[in-house]
C-alpha cells in the first residue's frame, strides 16, 4: 500500500492526521475560554460532551488520529535516522533557512505527548472516563468549571501548562505550514504565506489556552 510504502505516503497520514489534531485544538481552546467567562455556560458544555454516544465515537476517532499521528512519527523519524547511518552524529551548524522546530520535532513531540498524558488524568480521567465506569464516585464528570480551577489552581501545574503550550505553539508554526506543503501547497508564493499563516494561527490557538492556564493559575 502507497501510504505505508513509501515515505512520501506517511507523510501525507501524517500531514492529514495533524491538520485533523489542529481542527480539534481549535475547538477545544475555544471551548476551555468559555470557563473565563461563565462556569454555568462552561459546565453545560462538559454535560454534552460527557459520555454521550456521539462524544464517545468523536473521542474514539481523536484518539486513532493522535495515535495515527505520533506512530507515523516515530516511524519517520526511524527511517530517516537510519539512512544517515553514522553521519548523524557528526557536529554541524543549523542552516540559516532551517527553523528551530524543524530540527527539533522530535524532541517537541516527546514533551508534547508527556504533556497530553498529564491533561488525560487532570480531566479526561475524571470527567468522561469517570461517567462512564463511575470510578472516582465524589467527583461530578459534569463539574468541569470546578475541576479546571482546583487544577490549574495549583502555580507549579499552571506553570507546567504554560510550558506544554509553549511546545506545541512550536510543534505547531512548524508542523502546519509543513502538512501544507507535503499536501502539494509548496509553490514558493504560497509556501511564504502558509507559513505566516501557520505562525499567525498557532499563536491565537496557544494565546486561548494560555489565557486560561493564567486565569485560573494566578488570577481566578
Amino acid at each position: 500500500m502507497w501510504l505505508l510504502n513509501s515515505s512520501i505516503g506517511k507523510k501525507v497520514v501524517m500531514s492529514l492526521t495533524g491538520l485533523f489534531l489542529i481542527l480539534f485544538l481549535t475547538f477545544h481552546m475555544a471551548m476551555n475560554l468559555v470557563a473565563v467567562f461563565s462556569a454555568e455556560g462552561f459546565n453545560m458544555i462538559c454535560e454534552f460532551l460527557g459520555a454521550n454516544w456521539y462524544a464517545l465515537v468523536g473521542s474514539a476517532v481523536l484518539a486513532v488520529g493522535a495515535a495515527l499521528h505520533i506512530l507515523f512519527a516515530l516511524w519517520l523519524t526511524y527511517i530517516n535516522r537510519r539512512a544517515r547511518g553514522k553521519d548523524r552524529y557528526k557536529v554541524t551548524e543549523r542552516p540559516k533557512d532551517v527553523e528551530w522546530s524543524s530540527q527539533n520535532m522530535l524532541v517537541l513531540g516527546i514533551i508534547i505527548v508527556l504533556g497530553l498524558i498529564m491533561h488525560l488524568h487532570h480531566f479526561w480521567f475524571k470527567m468522561q472516563f469517570n461517567e462512564i465506569t463511575g470510578i472516582l464516585p465524589d467527583i461530578n464528570p459534569h463539574d468541569g468549571y470546578s475541576l479546571i480551577k482546583e487544577t490549574l489552581g495549583n502555580p507549579i501545574i499552571a506553570i507546567i501548562y504554560l510550558i506544554w503550550i509553549v511546545a506545541i505553539w512550536f510543534h505547531l508554526t512548524h508542523g502546519m505550514w509543513s502538512s501544507m506543503q507535503t499536501l502539494g501547497a509548496n509553490n514558493k508564493i504560497w509556501m511564504s504565506r502558509w507559513k505566516c499563516i501557520s505562525n499567525i494561527y498557532a499563536t491565537i490557538v496557544c494565546l486561548g489556552f494560555a489565557v486560561v492556564v493564567i486565569y485560573f493559575g494566578f488570577i481566578a
